[in-house]
């Protein structure tokens, strides 16, 4: 939980420097546990009987949308550092836009092991 609280405060439009395997997948996994739960729950909103007019339904969406934007950055600048760890640009971010590949390329990536030493985006995250 630590390393999704630090990306998203500390680290969170930072473009520069490296991120450990630890801190990508850390920061993956509660990103990927907070926003199932607000879909979950924007789903269990709109299903109630009580909740179920339009505008309800709406200002769901538009949290859900909200939040999605809000971690988009700090998601995006993970994924730079990431990059950055195993000595490559971060313009390799823009691939996991493109279907399909753009997610086997945006999960194989981060799995490869750091650059060991220090490299042009800075020291090895490992060893600070």
């Amino acid at each position: 939980m630590n390393w999704f609280i630090e990306c998203i405060t500390k680290n969170y439009a930072n473009f520069s420097g490296r991120a450990r395997r630890k801190e990508y997948w850390m920061y993956t996994l509660f990103y990927l546990l907070f926003m199932s739960i607000l879909v979950i729950a924007s789903l269990v909103i709109c299903t109630m009987k009580e909740m179920d007019s339009i505008a309800t339904q709406h200002v769901v969406i538009f949290i859900v949308i909200c939040a999605y934007l809000a971690l988009f950055i700090p998601t995006l600048a993970v994924l730079v550092r990431r990059l950055h760890d195993i000595n490559k640009s971060g313009w390799w971010s823009l691939i996991s836009f493109v279907p399909y590949v753009g997610f086997i390329i945006s999960i194989i990536f981060p799995l490869l092991d750091s650059t060991p030493g220090r490299n042009q985006y800075g020291e090895n995250p490992k060893n600070m």
